[in-house]
């Protein structure tokens, strides 16, 4: 190099850095390439923040030592992601071919200006470990949004740009804001979008530039243009196209549409002759079919050659474990190119980052206005990736139109297609192209593998195949130190990435893509802070939290909305439901608020838990609970919201329609009852929550005092709305179940209590037959599937409990796990489908019996009077719907129109039960959070927003969702630890089964892992053994 000493340092260069040749960080001992004699030639290279630096080489040179100049001037470890790009005499622009000598390729190099430029797009930026390299990324995406490049629609580049601006001016000053927006030229059309940057500047308080920076990129590639360049091109009749080149394998676009994409492990051959540019695909073997080859014409032969060189270069660097050899020169004829890739692959790259331990060295920001934390804090020898905003990106699928019409070169859409988030601890790879967002049941490839014998070779007259070689390790030599060291394993490592409090809009599976190399040992290496069980806890907060805010929406804005519309329902009704529930609902708000802010500094995503002690949620929870003590006048009116909704169904058949279509929607998940009782169920997740708190922290940490004054209020809160709680609950089930049943009057009688519904078999004079069977406190009821088009059931009988007795009749009647019921009319044998659940029926059905004795009073007749008069025919077929009604992810909630998924319904099809116990012990038991789902046939994990209610998991693409895209009820299935014969190899990972249908889940911790355990099983496994007392005295 050639600059003055005393020059101020670049942009992106470290701070120390030698000027001259010097020794490198890069790897101690090692200098600057060793140059070949001869005459010495400046170069000029414009770098990534605008800034040109001269760098003197021997005219003799190869590209790359030109290359590794630039690099120990930037002290840049990771550089093989990273080329030398420049305009030929051609004026096409092209990459520096790093074997050839430089002044061969560049004729005129005193009128010549090489940019030093990203050259491979990863497809997970958390794969960059320097932070050095993220800024220069970030740089990248930033010159690519300014020229046009990266398309994308106004909330993602208006996220964008403010993050850039928080790197470089730090927090938000309105004035200061303003005026660098006006000064600065970020977007083509960024007057128009100007209000929303500011919006979103105004929420990244305390975001150092490394963070702008990760979270910049975490936006970027879930950009369907990013890392996009496109080469135009014609198909066979003519059409306009595009072609270019990502880590997955040759795309086809159409404008900036993406219409096609060739997955590097169907690809046989990539060639071209002459302007005909010629990929040729795999046969595939269930089609029995020939090599397809597909043609693009594109501008001349030297366009061609350009785009396949790229091509070549991005399969060796993502598909191949080390450099690829060159070829042995021919003796007398030469056939084929002798183009190679030069250099590191991604491999290589992940693999010296792992075992270097190489002091990481802080660098300048050329454009900040603020200091780096870049190795100046405690914090920069070990930094913790951020999490994601709660501004986060919202992709949308279309660009906002507007825009697109001020950008004469921008046509795309925007396709969140397999948005590769990080959240949890969990490391995402985007899906191929094609690929089913929700399932995403994609072959895994191998990768690394040599490739075909006759992969990627142009072909030209009288040319022939030159296959590439077999990898090898590289080396440089020459004392080359390109891209040789790597920053300290204490920088976020291959196996780091964030959490995201916002999910992306479309689910990503984890899943190796055939079109990159991938470790999964490296790569599912989890973050080590924080640890803290006591962070958990507080996570779990958070996200039931977030759950619970979404469940009274249903009320406040979703049912008020609708029942605001309808004249025919009754006002009273309307005022009171929303005079009881809005108050609670603002609350919330604003507790939810202070849980994700104290867990964002919690976590270290901004800079105050430098200010003080913030590892800590007791405070909050205080706070928060003595204000919802002022509420309480609210919560005892839920009950009475309740009883007069129901009044109001029963005196209005619109009203009971108006209820009954919005139970339909998608929005109401569950019946909407349940969400009436949402409040007073939360009341006990804080209780619980508390009290795991307490029992984990010492009684000398600084948050038990305030944790367990928390306990002791939320304690009374729930003492005194106990009774309350308990007869809503019980009133509401036998609501729900009312629903569910034909043929009988006034079920929800005063006094009457549900004590278990589910499958036994009837003896009759044809046989066992399948019926449901619902005990109640003063008698038992007995039904089968009817076939109707809402699917309830139709009741065939009705036996007291009063003077009712019970006998175990196995040996009588020769029919396993059989018991015979004696009544005052008449008496029944029935059979349990195993022991244990012969001995939970006989249980409940003699506590029913005592309870039905010291009432001293004989039930009331539940049956209608058509019923009653017209007995149904014992053998009056029940039609039998397949289990993959239910275990289908999508089918329960899709069939709109009957109640098919109800847990009545359930429990038919699962020939299983369920007591009231359960129900109470489901209600104490609500989760939600991120999980990673696997299908049984699947290589591909997929992130979801998971919520466990109502003995069923609920999936979201993520929590900001406003319905389920899928359920799974979880009645019948078995909660395990895969086997070593699963081939599982991860962490955290528990297993649902069900017969044939196999699902596999991971979560992000141990205390995750166990807390999904631990409520899963309290609904696959019957809890009136181990549900407490005091709820089981209510019987």
């Amino acid at each position: 190099m050639v600059e003055p000493a005393d020059r101020p340092s670049a942009a992106g260069q470290r701070l120390g850095a030698p000027e001259s040749f010097g020794v490198s960080t890069l790897e101690p001992g090692l200098r600057a390439p060793a140059q070949p004699p001869g005459r010495q030639v400046s170069i000029r290279v414009q770098m990534l923040d605008d800034t040109q630096e001269v760098f003197q080489i021997s005219q003799r040179s190869p590209g790359k030592v030109l290359f590794d100049l630039v690099c120990v001037h930037l002290n840049l470890a990771e550089g093989d992601y990273f080329g030398l790009e420049y305009q030929d005499q051609r004026k096409m622009m092209v990459w520096l071919d790093l074997l050839k000598p430089t002044l061969k390729q560049i004729r005129r190099p005193k009128n010549t200006i090489l940019r030093f430029v990203v050259k491979f797009f990863p497809p997970d930026h958390t794969q960059l470990s320097e932070e050095l390299t993220r800024y220069l990324f970030a740089l990248q995406i930033k010159h690519d949004l300014a020229c046009g490049r990266l398309i994308c629609n106004d909330t993602s580049a208006a996220l964008m740009v403010s993050h850039i601006i928080q790197s470089e001016i730090g927090d938000f000053d309105e004035t200061q804001s303003w005026q660098h927006l006006l000064h600065n030229k970020y977007l083509p059309d960024q007057d128009a979008i100007r209000d929303k940057i500011t919006e979103c500047h105004r929420k990244h308080v305390g975001q150092t530039p490394a963070v702008s920076d990760y979270q910049l990129l975490e936006i970027a590639r879930r950009l369907e243009m990013y890392g996009v360049r496109l080469h135009p091109a014609k198909d066979r009749e003519g059409t306009k196209l595009s072609l270019a080149v990502a880590h997955t394998g040759v795309l086809v676009f159409q404008g900036y549409t993406k219409i096609n994409a060739f997955n590097w492990s169907k690809v046989r051959k990539l060639s071209f002759k002459r302007k005909r540019f010629l990929i040729k695909l795999r046969a595939d073997p269930t089609q029995n079919a020939h090599h397809d080859t597909l043609e693009f014409a594109m501008a001349s032969r030297d366009c061609c050659k350009i785009f396949w060189k790229i091509c070549v270069e991005y399969h060796a660097f993502f598909r191949l474990f080390e450099e690829p050899k060159p070829k042995p020169k021919p003796i007398l004829f030469t056939r084929g190119s002798s183009f190679r890739f030069s250099g590191r692959t991604q491999k290589q790259i992940i693999d010296y980052v792992k075992d270097s331990e190489l002091k990481k060295v802080p660098f300048e920001r050329k454009h900040s206005k603020i200091l780096s934390n870049s190795g100046m804090s405690p914090q920069s020898s070990s930094f913790r990736v951020p999490k994601e905003s709660a501004m986060s990106v919202q992709l949308a699928d279309q660009p906002d139109a507007a825009r697109l019409a001020h950008q004469a070169e921008s046509n795309g859409s925007e396709e969140p297609q397999a948005a590769a988030s990080s959240t949890n601890g969990f490391r995402d790879v985007p899906a191929a192209p094609g690929s089913d967002p929700i399932q995403s049941r994609q072959n895994h490839h191998s990768t690394g593998s040599a490739p075909d014998p006759q992969f990627l070779n142009p072909e030209s007259p009288g040319s022939e195949d030159s296959p590439l070689g077999s990898p090898h390790v590289v080396v440089n030599g020459n004392g080359s130190v390109n891209g040789q060291g790597m920053g300290s394993t204490g920088i976020l490592g291959t196996g780091h990435s964030p959490e995201g409090r916002h999910l992306s809009p479309l689910t990503s599976p984890l899943l190796t893509d055939a079109g990159c190399v991938r470790n999964d040992d490296e790569e599912e290496a989890r973050r080590k802070f924080p640890t803290d069980k006591a962070y958990f806890i507080a996570k779990e907060l958070l996200t039931t939290e977030r759950t619970y805010l979404k469940d009274l929406q249903v009320i406040t804005e979703s049912f008020q909305g609708v029942a605001g519309k309808d004249e025919a329902f009754p006002d009273f009704v309307k005022n009171l439901i929303s005079a009881s529930y809005d108050p609670v609902y603002k609350f919330h708000q604003g507790f939810l608020r202070e849980v994700e802010q104290r867990l964002a500094q919690w976590e270290g995503r901004s800079n105050a838990h430098i200010k003080g002690d913030y590892q800590r949620i007791g405070d909050i929870l205080l706070k928060n609970i003595q204000g919802l003590r002022q509420l309480t006048i609210h919560l005892q009116k839920h009950s009475e919201c309740l009883v007069e909704l129901e009044r109001a169904c029963r005196s209005s058949r619109k009203a009971e329609a108006l209820c009954r279509d919005f139970e339909q929607q998608r929005v109401c998940y569950l019946p909407f009852n349940i969400f009436l009782l949402r409040p007073l169920h939360r009341l006990l997740h804080y209780k619980l929550i508390l009290e795991r708190l307490c029992k984990h922290y010492p009684p000398t940490h600084d948050d038990f005092r305030d944790c367990r004054a928390a306990l002791a209020d939320i304690s009374e809160m729930v003492l005194q709305l106990q009774g309350t709680m308990m007869k809503m609950e019980n009133f509401q089930k036998l609501l729900e179940l009312k629903k569910d049943l034909t043929g009988i009057d006034n079920l929800a009688f005063p006094g009457r209590e549900f004590i278990r519904l589910g499958c036994l078999s009837k003896l009759s004079g044809k046989g066992l037959q399948q019926r449901m069977f619902f005990l109640f406190s003063d008698c038992l009821v007995y039904t089968s599937r009817g076939m109707t088009p809402s699917n309830q059931f139709k009741v065939h009988g009705q036996l007291p409990l009063y003077g009712m007795t019970i006998r175990e009749s196995e040996e009588e009647w020769g029919v396993p796990h059989s018991f015979t019921l004696f009544g005052q009319r008449q008496s029944v044998v029935v059979a349990a489908s195993c022991a244990s659940e012969m001995e939970r029926w006989v249980e409940d059905i003699r506590m029913a019996i005592d309870l039905a004795e010291q009432s001293s009073s004989p039930s009331t007749d539940l049956l209608s009077t058509s019923l009653s008069d017209n007995k149904l025919s014992e053998d009056g077929g029940a039609e039998l719907e397949s289990e993959e009604e239910l275990c289908g992810s999508r089918s329960s909630l899709e069939r709109q129109g009957h109640r098919g998924n109800t847990t009545v319904h359930v429990c038919w099809h699962r020939n299983t039960s369920v007591s009231m116990v359960d129900f109470s012990v489901a209600v104490e038991n609500q989760l939600s959070g991120n999980l990673l789902r696997k299908f049984k046939n699947s290589n591909g994990w997929q992130k979801l927003w998971v919520v466990f209610t109502n003995f069923s998991l609920f999936f979201y693409k993520s929590h900001q969702d406003d319905y389920p895209l899928a359920s799974l009820p979880l009645l019948g299935y078995s909660v395990t630890v895969p086997s070593e014969s699963e081939n599982i190899h991860k962490d955290y990972v528990f297993k649902l089964h069900f017969k044939s249908h196999v699902y596999y889940f991971r979560s992000e911790s141990e205390y995750t892992f166990e807390r999904w355990m631990e409520v899963i099983r309290s609904a696959t496994c019957s809890a009136s053994r181990s549900l407490p007392s005091t709820r089981k005295d209510l019987y």
